[in-house]
């Protein structure tokens, strides 16, 4: 006998509470981005490669390393999208969108990438996200990020939760910034790592974000980019964090946030927590206002954040359970034609109820105490509302049915 087939690694199923925290995350997420004014958008979960390898980086660690990408049949490039900005900016294109704006768009779904599976972590796993497209000014970006924190307090999860931001500045900030830490970093290239050596030379920005030891002891002292933002950027900065402010959302500085592609700019946040252990953010974003053009689109700025569900999945209570159906148990053949319009009945009118299949009317009962129903209704000449918790029963018209079962 064949052994059982088993599910590629970095994949799992979603059954019982794993889909009901799951849809939980995805439901709450939409109805708080509804409040903000965003729309839903599905992309495919494949695209043209280049939609990707344009935007990444060709050598970056998604682009060379973790993208799931093959030829089909006809003989094209294609990729499974390894995260959603890149999709929702090349629809944007598409659609021809980009002259109607803003866009503010929610998006939730599958993603991957080939990398090693961890706790929270899987090569097919998937995303929250929402992108604003269109707005340069402070509050785009405040807007986007008071949403994520409202979504993690109607998950319950807010107090375990911080906000951190910082500004990665306009592009003379960055190039101001860049020749003080290629300063730095030269005068200690001794003691870099060997990434940080070659980021060095092509991104030196990425060693603020090295998680090697000795790196960490150099960015420690490193130059700060407050002391380097020009003065539109100082303005933007102050009016983040002081809409952040009126929001009443909370945040920490740390100016150590960094994002290492160039259309990035401005605002990088991101929602961390200690109580996944090491790999601690649960939400980030920020500002990249050359990406659209990047894809070859006209210049329209940007902002967004992205979330996995399956970290957030981890840290929240179990949600409700859904209201338990009413059993329906025909006690004899003769009822079974008025049993099943009584199942329909109720269905119509937005009350869950079930009925067994097949089995006596004592197999029925049995089946209706083990499914979780709080109420069997047991059809003959007349009908009889049992209450499974405690046993009562009483007659009951067809008729009374809904506001017994409702109460």
């Amino acid at each position: 006998m064949a052994p059982p087939l088993q599910p590629v690694r970095g994949t799992r199923d979603l059954i019982g509470d794993d889909a009901a925290r799951h849809t939980h995350v995805v439901e709450t997420a939409r109805r708080v981005t509804a409040l903000y004014g965003f729309a839903e958008w599905q992309t495919p979960i494949f695209e043209d490669t280049k939609v990707f390898s344009r935007t990444l980086g060709e050598t970056s660690d998604v682009v060379t390393k973790e993208m799931y990408t093959f030829e089909d049949r006809g003989g094209d490039s294609v990729t499974l999208r390894p995260e959603g900005t890149a999709g929702v900016c090349r629809a944007l294109i598409t659609a021809g969108l980009t002259q109607t704006l803003p866009q503010k768009v929610f998006y939730a779904g599958p993603m991957f990438r080939y990398e090693r599976p961890q706790k929270g972590r899987y090569r097919q796993f998937h995303q929250i996200g929402v992108e604003l497209l269109g707005p340069s000014t402070p509050l785009a970006d405040a807007e986007v990020i008071a949403a994520g924190w409202q979504i993690l307090n109607e998950l319950g999860i807010a107090d375990n939760v911080e906000l951190h931001i910082n500004t990665l500045g306009d592009a003379e900030s960055r190039d101001n910034y860049r020749a003080a830490l290629v300063k730095y970093f030269t005068e200690h290239a001794s003691a870099l790592s060997a990434d940080s050596k070659t980021r060095l030379e092509k991104n030196p920005l990425r060693i603020l974000d090295s998680k090697d030891e000795g790196d960490q002891k150099l960015v420690a002292n490193a130059p700060l980019i407050y002391d380097h933002l020009s003065e539109a950027a100082a303005v933007f900065y102050n009016g983040l964090k002081a809409v952040l402010t009126t929001f009443d959302v909370p945040f920490t500085e740390n100016p150590r946030i960094v994002r290492g592609l160039d259309y990035y700019n401005h605002t990088a946040f991101e929602f961390v927590t200690t109580a996944l252990g090491a790999q601690g953010t649960v939400l980030a974003g920020g500002r990249y206002d050359g990406l659209v053009e990047q894809m070859g689109g006209p210049s329209v700025p940007g902002v967004g954040w992205a979330a996995g569900i399956e970290r957030l999945s981890m840290l929240i209570a179990p949600p409700p359970v859904p209201h338990r159906p009413a059993a329906i148990i025909p006690m004899n053949e003769e009822a079974h034609g008025t049993a099943l319009n009584i199942l329909k009945s109720l269905r119509d009118i937005g009350i869950p109820a079930e009925i067994a299949y097949a089995g006596n009317a004592k197999k029925r009962l049995e089946r209706a105490n083990k499914s979780g129903a709080k109420f069997a209704i047991l059809v003959s000449e007349d009908i009889k509302l049992k209450n499974l918790e405690d046993g009562s029963q009483q007659d009951v018209l067809f008729s009374d049915l809904p506001g017994f079962l409702r109460s």
